[in-house]
């Protein structure tokens, strides 16, 4: 089969596609004929290898996995012993460790659910891990209810514009901060305030917000802090950082700081989760949320599209078709 090859860090194009030998699923396991993947910040951290630290769990000098990818939609092939919650021709979608650049996946059933129906196979590959990170991060780190205010900061990346309806879906008020060129992207999600940052400064707007998602990391966790209501929560996911520890030193010092005061401080810790990918399906065969596409590469054009990623600040999410 035809995949993306990863033999080392370094950037982009260092990536190769060429031909592996199709996995066969094991126990727990389903082949996926995949049709589309999707880039994300990940993506870029697997391939370049930085911030250092992540080598621990990557590989220390060249990559584990040959076959780098996240994000995965298509159709089962086959399904190895035990699985029983899917069957050729299935159509799934859902997140691998490693591998979805490519024209089969073997994922454990436990990672997959049932596509969201009248969506395209690139819509659906957009939404697992920018999904999940989105509610991860307000449900559960942010506990975002029925009346709070929101502030996103990044509103108008994957996980942003997935953040932004989540959001709403829950109950509450969003405010989204972006670029000029995204405003009406933001407002067309269903933000109730949208600030354009190259003319505003939200954190001199005199608001504050329940929560903030901040998904940018350029604000001192202070800064953010302050613009919080007593009992609020800051919860950060992604963001920059130095080139040995990136988001995580940040992360730790929110963690430190978040005893000493009557806001608290989270970072949103992501996993995969099948039952995730079954309420965002819900959510998605409701109305209340729906993906957004800026663009699709094809499956040898990986290089470009994280380029395009890493470069162009991408609008949404940027898809890969298989």
């Amino acid at each position: 089969m035809k995949a993306i090859m990863q033999r080392a860090y370094g950037p982009p194009e260092i990536l190769r596609i060429g031909e592996v030998d199709r996995p066969a699923p094991g126990d727990g396991e389903v082949l996926v004929r995949v049709r589309a993947s999707s880039v994300n910040f990940g993506d870029l951290v697997t391939t370049r290898g930085v911030p250092y630290a992540a080598r621990l769990v990557l590989g220390p000098r060249r990559p584990r996995h040959r076959v780098p990818g996240h994000d995965l939609a298509g159709v089962v092939e086959a399904v190895g012993p035990g699985v029983t919650r899917f069957g050729p021709g299935d159509a799934v979608y859902g997140e691998v460790v490693a591998g979805a650049y490519a024209e089969y996946a073997r994922v454990p059933e436990k990672f997959l659910a049932a596509m969201p129906g009248g969506l395209s196979f690139e819509e659906a590959a957009a939404v697992p891990v920018a999904g999940n990170t989105a509610l991860k991060g307000l449900r559960d780190a942010g506990r975002l209810r029925a009346g709070q205010s929101v502030l996103v900061n990044g509103a108008s990346g994957g996980v942003g514009t997935f953040s932004v309806q989540v959001a709403k879906a829950l109950g509450a008020e969003v405010t989204g901060v972006c670029r000029t060129r995204n405003v009406e992207l933001v407002r067309s999600l269903g933000a109730d305030e949208v600030i354009d940052y190259t003319r505003a400064d939200f954190a001199q707007a005199g608001r504050r917000f329940d929560v903030i998602l901040d998904l940018v990391g350029n604000r001192s966790l202070r800064e953010l802090a302050r613009l919080l209501n007593p009992g609020g929560v800051l919860v950060l996911s992604s963001g920059g950082g130095g080139t040995w520890l990136g988001p995580m030193g940040r992360i730790l010092r929110a963690v430190v700081m978040s005893p000493f005061g009557d806001r608290t401080l989270r970072s949103s810790v992501v996993g995969r989760s099948a039952g995730n990918l079954a309420t965002l399906k819900e959510l998605i065969e409701s109305g209340a949320v729906r993906p957004h596409v800026e663009c699709a590469y094809p499956l040898g054009e990986v290089p470009d599209a994280l380029r395009h990623f890493e470069e162009r600040h991408a609008r949404s999410k940027i898809a890969i078709t298989v």
